[in-house]
């Protein structure tokens, strides 16, 4: 079989409307079950090293290779194995990694701006990938990551690994079988503790270890202009979504799973701002984001401030949630997250329990399909996981073109409707506990905006300033192909 380069991969991205041509790779081929499924992690910092432990530990896999722009990341990687006496192999790009035979499939908890290239290039180089949330840093990304998927015959997991908490399947299917009465409106919370990342005055010195080009990768190559470049890239909306797309992805998801709606909101305006302090960041640390499903709504509330000024970390709930979910019905509702969770009478009163493991193999999952080939296997196929990340989008550009608006402008977009009502009245208090001024230091309001779901375009009343938002500018090196 023709060796495929690293020249093949860089034809690929730098031809525009040029797709990569592949021959059938051996690995796409039913591996058999005495055959080990030959596997790489692709970034390794953080989530990355979790991936190492959890699938060099499940049967029938084997962790032969990492990669990282951060040489440190790499190296330490490669030394824990060889403590317990595993030889894997360390590589630096990860168009070097694809190019081997001896990968059957990766993971990639990568920062969000390289997810979708990604995984578009294992797919072009025959590879399985399990791809960490939020699945793309913008909408028309995710839909490439599903056309390279397709394409190719590609397994593409999305790590929303929720899906597989058998807990929350039986509540779910318990309210889609209308036990409750008519779903109300699913509420998202997303209550996380997030510090000031600090202000700085120029252009910070980068990290002996990194190769700062090809850690920027899709992202322009700008200098560092925060205390830290590892994890707080999520707080630069160059390289991440904020909270909305950290964490909040997980809660986003389950709340879409549990409407049973399978396709983008058509409508969505959020609002909020980094509040209570000033840094280097431009995510918000406050968002409340409304997705206009019928006929039930999606609201999601961000917070990082704490439960008030002074608290430390100690957070806000929501009926007894920090991180979790609400699905309010006719008849009761049901708070849940990793684990499970119950269902409570409308006053309140526990009266039944689904008990659920947090999500644990989610990625088995993963390699059982790689095995059967049947992406109907798979927890989360790439297009949840692109639906629901996209949800996150869109919340992020209601906000990003919207302009500073006094409380009582946002009061007013939410009157007429109890929900949203709700979280405007525990916006404000939460501001006021923080001592934030709202009249002094403005929250943004942005506008409703009003989705194609076909599309997955905006049109209407500020749609030509919000589609700008819908795919990024690429560098030349590191192009996400029209054509994959």
């Amino acid at each position: 079989m023709k060796r495929i380069t690293r020249r093949t991969f860089m034809k690929g991205t730098l031809v525009a409307g040029a797709a990569i041509t592949l021959p059938k790779m051996a690995n796409a081929a039913i591996r058999g079950a005495n055959e080990d499924v030959r596997f790489a992690v692709v970034g390794v910092g953080g989530q990355g090293s979790n991936h190492c432990g959890i699938f060099s530990k499940l049967k029938g896999v084997r962790l032969v290779a990492v990669c990282d722009a951060d040489q440190d990341h790499t190296d330490r990687r490669v030394n824990d194995f060889k403590k317990q006496g595993i030889t894997i192999k360390g590589y630096a790009d990860v168009r070097e990694l694809l190019e081997s035979k001896d990968i059957d499939a990766i993971s990639s908890a990568t920062p969000n701006h390289w997810h979708s290239l990604v995984t578009i290039w294992a797919c072009q180089a025959g590879k399985d990938v399990y791809i960490e949330k939020p699945v793309s840093h913008n909408i028309w990304e995710g839909r490439k990551m599903i056309e390279a998927a397709r394409k190719y015959n590609r397994i593409v997991q999305t790590g929303t690994q929720k899906r597989a908490d058998g807990g929350l399947i039986e509540a779910f299917k318990y309210i889609q079988d209308g036990k409750l009465g008519k779903i109300k409106v699913a509420r998202g919370v997303c209550y996380k503790p997030r510090a000031s990342i600090g202000l700085v005055k120029g252009p910070q010195p980068l990290p002996a270890s990194i190769d700062y080009n090809k850690w920027c990768g899709p992202a322009a190559l700008t200098p560092l202009r925060r205390k830290r470049l590892h994890y707080d890239w999520h707080w630069d909306f160059e390289t991440g979504n904020g909270d909305v797309g950290n964490q909040g992805i997980h809660e986003m998801d389950l709340c879409r799973w549990a409407l049973g709606q399978s396709g983008l909101a058509p409508r969505v305006f959020s609002y909020g701002g980094r509040l209570g302090y000033k840094d280097d960041a431009d995510t918000p640390n406050t968002l409340v984001t409304y997705l206009d499903y019928k006929p039930a709504p999606l609201i999601f509330e961000t917070r990082g401030l704490p439960m008030k000024k002074g608290a430390g970390r100690s957070m806000d709930n929501y009926r007894g949630t920090r991180v979790g979910i609400c699905i309010i019905c006719e008849g009761g509702y049901f708070v849940g997250g990793a684990g499970g969770g119950w269902i409570y009478d409308n006053n309140g009163k526990r009266i039944k329990q689904f008990k659920g493991s947090g999500g644990e193999g989610h990625h088995a999952n993963f390699i059982r399909a790689v095995r059967s080939r049947k992406v109907s296997d798979l927890n989360a196929d790439i297009v949840e996981g692109h639906i629901s990340s996209a949800l996150c989008h869109m919340g992020n550009i209601s906000y990003q073109i919207g302009n500073l608006a006094s409380p009582d402008e946002i009061k007013a977009v939410s009157q007429g409707d109890s929900e949203l009502g709700d979280s405007y009245e525990r916006f404000m208090k939460h501001m006021a506990a923080n001592e934030v001024d709202l009249n002094a230091t403005p929250a943004i309001l942005g506008p409703m905006l009003t989705m194609d779901t076909n599309t997955e375009k905006f049109t209407g009343e500020h749609s030509s300033y919000a589609n700008m938002y819908l795919k990024r500018n690429y560098r030349r090196e590191f192009e996400v192909p029209e054509k994959v």
